[in-house]
């Protein structure tokens, strides 16, 4: 053993997501940066590499590391395929790499080595003995010259500093007394749009032209060109399963609805069934089948609301009633979120003793809407659900379905949230919707994309959902409403919002102080004009087009933010890693006035070598700018042009 002749020490890797304990994420084609702190006692030179291989392979590649300063490695490998990747990493002592620094010092002093050369020649010697075929035999051969006292020393010497033999020894180094990494790390690589996406949210009950009349999965498909218009990707409803009828809502959560009111498709399950139904009115599970085929003829994919709870009617209340909690005066115990009561809807209980019943059961809900052909998943408040339960969950769901895409709609702490990611969630809502200053903006996107939370947390962007209403977009006019567009959807790679009132500038809460609709789309069936000249379907879908053509804008890690001289005005970059993409955005964060000033951009501040003057094409309106030096003027208004989104030209 040589156990005890080991001298590299490694530590600090990175990305290590509890000491290994759950995955990084990527999608595939992305590259996995692997970093170390990879030293040894002494004054030898130290060599590293990144070792790593697809789970289901033994065979492990490596990839040199190359050294950052003060004893810090790095090293980077691509990953192709989806499923699990293994990475680690090794260093050693380079005998070699040291007799070679030694070696160029006392040649360039004159200082006489021909003792050097010698023990250079029994290095390469036994490389040789390492290698195989030619390199083998030229190995020997270089040996030879430089063991060869009667030759001339400086064509020995220049033998032994050539690039040649440094390359050769590279392949074949001398790892007898190497330290690996005491852990196998892993990276879980999903499909693209798992780490690109946009979301539309439509209720569709409300998808009928005729105002009144309940929406249908045929009505839904007629609407397929407007949402392939507006540039979205996926297409999400919430719960369309029957609706519970006891202690229903009325309009504006009103405790009496009246006989036409539809109720809240949160409150899920009647006699017509629980989450393996659909709710009568939209239609059989064959058109919703046939939905699924005509929305994926436009490049869309249809995500449905999974949310773990049921109304009094649910087949469950009387089939399971151990799986809910029992109060003393022997009712069940309905969902609350003081001062918010949710009669109408049952939580399901994790601490039931037939627990393992539940889980199995809830585990088969998504088994059948997989079997459907639903491959993305909005999942309702995950962080009040066991968290134990979500990580066998979607451990199973993901290995018998690797292409399924989970959304976490966690509104809560941090550490929940990133523990849902962790978990295996590969999307999550975030706290965008309330960071509404430039400063809070730069804090919060730089927690999300350059700390570790990056490695496995994917942000997902709402400007507004069915709750959510926020202060900005009460107050913030037209303007407002196309800057918190621009924001999410170019400062994540995954967005979404809730149409149409997004886009047709809905703005009016139920109360002052309040973030819900007034007349809100829960709870009632509404009738949408989309084709109302003063929408922002334009403007959403040149927003879409340019995340679509510039795929700096389809990736998180890369977002750099830069100085201006007005602190309302916001200005960052995102470039794609070899520099062929670069957008530039600045946006104006006062919604009631313009605000000019200056702004620092240039192209090394995102490591590229172009020199001024250059070309920036604004991807809403066609026009160019071009900048001279490192600080330029701009001018935004919320009245006519809140935004910019630049594109360098080459």
């Amino acid at each position: 053993m040589n156990g005890g002749r080991k001298r590299a020490v490694i530590e600090g890797v990175y990305p290590e997501i509890d000491a290994g304990l759950f995955p990084a994420k990527r999608s595939t084609g992305d590259p996995v940066d692997v970093e170390a702190d990879i030293f040894a006692d002494g004054h030898e030179a130290v060599s590293a590499v990144l070792a790593y291989r697809k789970a289901e392979s033994e065979t492990w590649k490596e990839t040199p590391m190359t050294l950052l300063g003060n004893d810090r490695w790095h090293g980077r490998f691509f990953v192709s395929e989806q499923g699990i990747y293994h990475y680690t990493v090794a260093g050693w002592v380079d005998h070699f790499k040291t007799w070679k620094h030694g070696l160029e010092k006392k040649h360039e002093a004159g200082v006489d080595a021909s003792i050097d050369l010698k023990i250079g020649a029994e290095m390469v010697n036994s490389a040789a003995s390492r290698a195989s075929g030619p390199d083998a035999s030229r190995l020997s051969a270089l040996a030879k010259e430089l063991g060869n006292e009667r030759g001339v020393f400086e064509s020995r010497a220049r033998v032994a500093l050539s690039e040649e033999l440094e390359r050769l020894m590279q392949m074949y180094p001398d790892r007898s007394f190497q330290t690996r990494y005491e852990r196998e790390l892993r990276v879980e690589v999903d499909r693209e749009r798992a780490s690109f996406s946009a979301w539309y949210e439509m209720f569709p009950r409300s998808a009928s032209p005729t105002a009144g009349k309940h929406g249908t999965f045929s009505d839904c498909i007629k609407l397929l060109p407007y949402v392939e218009e507006l540039g979205f990707d996926v297409l999400y409803f919430p719960p369309i399963h029957p609706i519970g009828t006891s202690f229903r809502k009325g309009k504006n959560n009103s405790l009496k609805p009246t006989a036409d009111d539809p109720g809240s498709p949160w409150a899920i399950g009647s006699e017509a069934g629980g989450h393996k139904a659909i709710h009568p009115e939209l239609g059989s599970v064959s058109d919703f089948k046939k939905l699924i085929r005509e929305a994926k003829k436009r490049g869309i994919e249809i995500a449905l609301d999974i949310a773990f709870q049921c109304s009094p009617d649910h087949p469950y209340v009387r089939e399971h009633p151990d799986w809910f909690v029992t109060r003393p005066d022997g009712t069940i115990q309905y969902a609350e979120n003081p001062p918010k009561k949710y009669e109408d809807i049952y939580p399901i209980n994790f601490e039931s003793p037939d627990w393992e019943a539940l889980w199995k059961e809830l585990l088969s809900i998504f088994e059948y809407w997989i079997d459907v052909g639903v491959k993305i998943f909005r999942v309702d408040n995950p962080h009040t659900k066991s968290f134990y339960f979500w990580e066998w969950a979607i451990n199973e769901l993901r290995t018998a379905h690797p292409d399924v895409i989970f959304l976490a709609e966690a509104f809560t702490r941090p550490r929940r949230m990133y523990r849902l990611a962790k978990l295996g969630y590969n999307q999550s809502y975030t706290y965008f919707t309330w960071r509404n200053s430039p400063g809070d903006m730069r804090d919060y996107l730089t927690e999300l994309t350059g700390t570790g939370v990056s490695e496995y947390y994917r942000p997902n962007f709402w400007p507004n959902t069915p709750d959510i209403l926020h202060h900005d977009l009460q107050t913030g006019g037209r303007g407002g409403f196309i800057t918190r567009l621009v924001l999410a959807a170019t400062l994540s790679s995954n967005y979404g919002i809730y149409g149409p009132a997004f886009e047709l500038l809905e703005h009016t809460p139920r109360e002052p102080g309040s973030e819900e609709y007034l007349n809100s789309e829960k709870y009632e069936i509404k009738k949408w004009n989309r084709d109302r000249a003063d929408s922002l379907k334009a403007e959403i879908g040149a927003v879409n087009t340019a995340r679509r053509e510039n795929p700096a804008l389809q990736r998180n890690r890369n977002l750099r933010f830069h100085n201006s001289d007005n602190p309302n005005l916001l200005c960052y970059s995102k470039a794609t890693d070899d520099g062929s993409n670069v957008v530039m955005v600045v946006v104006n964060m006062d919604f009631h006035n313009a605000q000019t000033g200056r702004v620092e951009f240039s192209p090394a501040a995102v490591g590229l070598s172009h020199t001024f003057p250059f070309t920036l094409v604004e991807l809403l309106s066609g026009e160019t700018y071009t900048w001279r030096e490192y600080w330029n003027f701009v001018s935004l208004d919320p009245e006519s042009r809140p935004v910019h989104i630049l594109k360098l030209e080459k």
